[in-house]
């Protein structure tokens, strides 16, 4: 074998030996092949080296010897039943809070008027809008990972988005963060690029969440806005700026990126005690000199699209309640999305605040609108909900396929 396609390995007081610079998919090719009971446990243990080299370079090892034997491969498997379950019975707790915090906060809701606000909707009028508006928001949404990733473009980005909410939804993690990798590959693109493209879209998107609320108080300028709302706003805004702080700090220095690591480690450690920290430093330091360029190119762009995908957002509930029969003298336009724009860090919890906001809004909108007009909001909000859950499931679903679909004919193609 040529000098040039082996590497020399072992450390001290080990045999050096000869292995062959094998590419990483083809390594992960073979090793699938093999039989459950002689996989390598970790998914880092799987790169060749002196003490486990692959089973078809002639080191003078049996095969069993040279792949550790894997005693019991059956913990992985409950594990993850455990963690869909546990998905199962989040997405049943917040069903429930969120019929009582309906019930509960805004009364009893005449249902049979709600179904009849159903009949309301205009497929042209209505459904054709709110589709486009939902378009426009995962277009908007989508914009920062294209600073963020050399080469990605809107359209992939897009897409990256949408499959990757899919795979969040129904899967446990790191499921998506998976998808993603592999997506990222399938375009020729650098993965680490990429998940670094995510993460800088992640702390983009969260101090957005926060920063809403200072725009939907700009936007009940006019109207009847009480103490507890400034305050709200204002605490949203503090927690927005220090997200953005953090941001620029991180383009500073090294130093100051360490600092970020341990603060947002001490943060991190607050809500989860178990949680392995250590490596933070060292990770804020490394997202630094990936993205510096990026980050520092696409920080007001990016913004500028999130925001536009917040109101974005809140359009399609404003489109569904014209829909439904209020007009511009029943509630306006400015009230609608203020509203919403107010409530906009509720988001954060499971499913999107499920109930929370719903119960905040509906309220709100009824004392403007009048009772008799309650029935109406709530229709309303149900539908603003299925077109932006359940459409970008099902946006993402068909794209997933679609993926899959181009990716599995390359392949094809490739070992032909």
């Amino acid at each position: 074998m040529a000098t040039a396609n082996v590497v020399a390995t072992g450390g001290p007081g080990h045999t050096r030996q000869a292995v062959p610079r094998w590419p990483r998919r083809v390594w992960r090719r073979w090793t699938s092949r093999w039989p459950p009971e002689n996989r390598i446990a970790t998914a880092d243990a799987r790169l060749p080296t002196a003490a486990h080299p692959p089973f078809w370079y002639n080191s003078g090892v049996s095969r069993a010897a040279e792949v550790p034997q894997v005693a019991d491969q059956s913990t992985p498997v409950p594990h993850a039943l455990r963690r869909r379950l546990t998905r199962i019975a989040i997405w049943v707790v917040v069903g429930v809070f969120a019929w009582f915090a309906l019930t509960r906060i805004i009364g009893a809701v005449d249902w049979g008027a709600v179904a009849a606000a159903f009949g309301l909707l205009d497929p042209l009028a209505t459904v054709l809008p709110m589709f486009l508006l939902l378009l426009l928001r995962q277009v908007l949404n989508a914009v920062p990972l294209m600073y963020y990733v050399p080469g990605l473009g809107w359209f992939r980005s897009v897409e990256n988005d949408l499959a990757a909410n899919v795979v969040a939804t129904f899967a446990p993690p790191p499921g998506d963060i998976v998808l993603r990798v592999a997506m990222f590959r399938s375009w020729g693109l650098d993965p680490v690029r990429g998940m670094t493209g995510v993460t800088l879209n992640s702390f983009k998107f969260y101090a957005v969440r926060f920063l809403a609320p200072v725009i939907g108080l700009v936007l009940l300028a006019g109207f009847e806005v009480q103490r507890r709302q400034w305050v709200v706003a204002v605490l949203c805004l503090a927690v927005s700026a220090a997200i953005l702080a953090a941001l620029v700090l991180l383009l500073r220095s090294d130093a100051l990126a360490e600092l970020i690591g341990r603060i947002a480690g001490r943060l991190v450690r607050l809500v989860k005690r178990s949680a392995d920290v250590s490596g933070y430093p060292a990770r804020m330091v490394r997202l630094r000199h990936e993205a510096s360029d990026s980050l520092r190119r696409g920080l007001l762009p990016s913004m500028i699209a999130l925001v536009g995908m917040v109101l974005a957002d809140a359009s399609i509930l404003a489109v569904a309640l014209r829909g439904v029969g209020l007009d511009a003298g029943s509630l306006p336009l400015l009230e609608i999305l203020g509203w919403v724009l107010l409530c906009y860090p509720l988001t954060t919890l499971p499913l999107f605040g499920l109930g929370v906001l719903e119960a905040i809004v509906v309220g709100a909108w009824t004392l403007t609108a009048g009772v008799e007009h309650e029935a109406s909001i709530v229709a309303a909000t149900i539908v603003w909900r299925a077109v932006t859950i359940l459409g970008t499931l099902a946006l993402g679903g068909v794209v997933l396929a679609a993926w899959r679909l181009r990716y599995g004919r390359a392949e094809t193609s490739a070992s032909t």
